[in-house]
């Protein structure tokens, strides 16, 4: 992993390097800037030795997504002092109430709308993105995704898209120039390897629904005990600067769902390794379609705990319910 991703990592190095050099005349602490040259510079030569991304302490592998989110780290998790121990577990609850700030309340009606959701990270901080933003016009915006990686890095590049869609909404763009604009600005200020399959729709008060699926999972739309799946229409945002999207649109009745979800749902997975996976999901809906909302998340959640036996999900979970009220 940590040679795949390497020349990634050096490129960013030199151009911190650049950066900080440029600063240093107008810089006001001459000896933090010493430190942080120094800092970038060694990295660099563990780099050309061979040794980057492997702990000081013990010579084992650095986690990869610390190393994305700061290429300076120098030891493993395992090895860090008390001190760095406690800044760490600091960083991660105030990133964890960082996040959390950002979600939207979890249960809402919205002009002829039931909406709810399940957010559940699998550790401190979660890389899956959910939103919902009232527009103008008495529609509503919403969106489910998941970022490549885990951890703190994850949790990052999950603010950058919820700051990105809230100003673009602002815009009143067409739905697929959104998110076309959106994975421009992410290509192009994060890394190569880092991306976002997502889910980006538009719910009218007459009932009509927009979606833009962006390389992620597909919704499961509930109509009249038939289940619907909403296939993608482009690649995750971000793989490329130049990509294109286009939009699927459908009428909503009274009574129809619209279910959105991550992987971290659709892979649980039971003790023999076998996933939970669309087709059940699906019929669980055909069956409980006549629930609301919130029912309907926890007969999801109550259905995937008996499936994997209690086991804790091992990757970050995202539930969606949208209902024609």
């Amino acid at each position: 992993m940590v040679t795949a991703i390497e020349p990634l990592l050096r490129e960013q190095l030199i151009d911190r390097r650049q950066k900080l050099e440029s600063a240093a005349s107008a810089f006001h602490r001459p000896a933090e800037l010493t430190r942080l040259l120094h800092e970038v510079d060694a990295a660099l030569h563990r780099m050309d030795i061979g040794v980057f991304g492997l702990c000081e302490v013990c010579h084992d592998p650095v986690e990869p997504e610390r190393l994305l989110a700061d290429p300076l780290v120098r030891v493993c998790l395992g090895d860090l002092t008390p001190r760095e121990q406690r800044a760490l577990e600091e960083d991660l609850e105030l990133a964890a109430k960082i996040q959390n700030g950002l979600l939207p309340q979890p249960s809402q009606r919205i002009d002829g709308w039931e909406v709810a959701y399940h957010y559940q990270p699998a550790g401190a901080v979660s890389g899956d993105y959910c939103d919902l933003i009232r527009g103008e016009d008495g529609s509503f915006h919403f969106v489910l995704g998941d970022v490549s990686g885990k951890g703190v890095a994850a949790s990052m590049l999950m603010a950058h898209l919820h700051a990105m869609f809230r100003t673009l909404i602002s815009v009143n763009l067409p739905l697929e120039q959104m998110v076309e604009r959106a994975s421009r600005v992410f290509c192009e200020s994060t890394l190569p390897t880092q991306y976002a399959t997502l889910v980006y729709g538009r719910a009218n008060t007459n009932g009509e629904v927009q979606i833009c699926n962006a390389g992620h999972l597909p919704p499961l739309l509930v109509q009249q005990g038939t289940v619907t799946r909403i296939s993608a229409t482009g690649l995750p945002i971000g793989v490329f600067c130049s990509e294109s999207f286009s939009c699927t649109s459908f009428q909503m009745q009274q009574g129809d769902s619209l279910f959105l979800y991550t992987d971290g749902f659709s892979e649980g997975s039971d003790s023999s390794g076998q996933e939970f996976g669309i087709d059940r999901l699906s019929s669980l809906l055909q069956e409980k379609a006549d629930n609301p909302p919130r029912t309907l998340l926890d007969l999801s959640l109550s259905e995937l705990k008996t499936f994997a036996n209690g086991r804790a999900p091992f990757d970050d979970l995202t539930l969606m319910a949208i209902q024609r009220a």
